[in-house]
């Protein structure tokens, strides 16, 4: 089973790469972008064949390593 965990800034949370996105896109022309948010994206290969079993692994993984909960916010998408 295949799990992909989205993270990302929480609202309100400052945000200096994003910005630095932003900024890099306006010098470079592109117009119409407003606000930036940089998240990352974490591929995981998973043994378990139970989705239910899956998610709360990877919950947990997400809660002890993944994220830094205080200040980033997760989804997780399981691939059966």
């Amino acid at each position: 089973m295949k799990a992909r965990v989205h993270v990302m800034p929480k609202p309100g949370v400052l945000d200096p790469q994003g910005k630095a996105v932003a900024q890099a896109l306006a010098s470079l022309g592109f117009k119409g972008v407003g606000e930036v948010r940089q998240g990352k994206v974490i591929d995981l290969e998973l043994t378990e064949t139970d989705p239910a079993l899956a998610r709360d692994a990877v919950d947990q993984m997400c809660r002890k390593l993944l994220a830094n909960t205080v200040v980033e916010s997760y989804g997780i998408e399981l691939d059966t």
